[in-house]
C-alpha cells in the first residue's frame, strides 16, 4: 500500500478505536471488553472493504500493526478515559474523524483495485460505517448510522470527492484531504446543529 494510504489507514484505525474504547468505558466493560470494542470499531469496516475488493488477506489481519494500533488506543481510553471525556462529545468527535478517514481511504483503495467511481464511493461509505455498526451492536445499541445526523451521507460525500477527483485526473493527496475535510465537516455540523434526514414517524394508533 502506498505510504499515504497506509498513513490514513493507521490514523483512521486509531481514532475509530478511541471511539470504541470510550464507548466501552462508558458501558463499564472490563479491560478485555474495552480492547475488543476498540478493535471491532477500528478494523471491521476495513476488513469488509478488503473482502469485497479481493484484497486477501485483509490488511487488518495480515499486518499486526493494525490490531496493535487499535489495542494502543483501547489502553489509552481505559487508563486515561477521564482526560478523553473532558473533550466535548468525544465518542462522536472521534467517530466523525474515523468516518472521514476511512471513507476517503476506502474509496481510494477501491479505485486502486480497478473499481468504478460509483462502486468505489459505496465501498468508501462501507469502510466508514462498518466499524461503528459492529461497535454499537456489541453493546446492544442501535447503530449510529441508522439514527444519527447525516452519518452515511457524510461518508458518501467524502468518498464522492475522492472519486470525482480521480475521474478528473487530479492528484490523490489533496483529493483525499479535501474529501476527509468535507466528510468530517458535514458530520460535525450535523452533530452541532442537529441536521438530519427525515425520520420515520409511525401513524398514531
Amino acid at each position: 500500500m502506498p505510504a499515504l494510504l497506509l498513513a490514513f489507514d493507521f490514523v483512521g484505525t486509531f481514532v475509530f478505536a478511541l471511539s470504541g474504547g470510550t464507548l466501552g468505558v462508558r458501558q463499564r466493560l472490563d479491560l478485555f471488553g474495552v480492547l475488543v470494542l476498540s478493535c471491532a470499531a477500528a478494523v471491521s469496516g476495513g476488513i469488509a472493504r478488503d473482502v469485497l475488493i479481493g484484497a486477501q488477506p485483509p490488511a487488518a489481519l495480515a499486518d499486526w500493526r493494525y490490531l496493535g494500533v487499535a489495542c494502543l488506543a483501547g489502553l489509552v481510553t481505559f487508563f486515561r478515559h477521564e482526560a478523553i471525556e473532558r473533550l466535548r462529545n468525544p465518542v462522536q468527535i472521534f467517530d466523525a474523524a474515523g468516518l472521514a478517514l476511512f471513507a476517503v481511504l476506502g474509496t481510494g483503495k477501491a479505485l486502486a483495485y480497478g473499481l468504478g467511481p460509483f462502486s468505489a464511493t459505496l465501498l468508501g461509505m462501507l469502510s466508514g460505517i462498518g466499524g461503528g455498526i459492529v461497535r454499537d451492536l456489541l453493546v446492544a445499541r442501535t447503530p449510529v448510522v441508522l439514527q444519527a445526523e447525516l452519518y452515511a451521507v457524510a461518508a458518501l460525500l467524502g468518498g464522492g470527492v475522492v472519486a470525482i477527483a480521480h475521474v478528473a485526473g487530479w492528484s490523490q493527496a489533496p483529493a483525499m484531504a479535501a474529501g476527509a475535510f468535507a466528510c468530517f465537516g458535514l458530520r460535525y455540523m450535523a452533530i452541532r446543529y442537529g441536521w438530519h434526514l427525515p425520520v420515520a414517524r409511525p401513524p398514531e394508533s
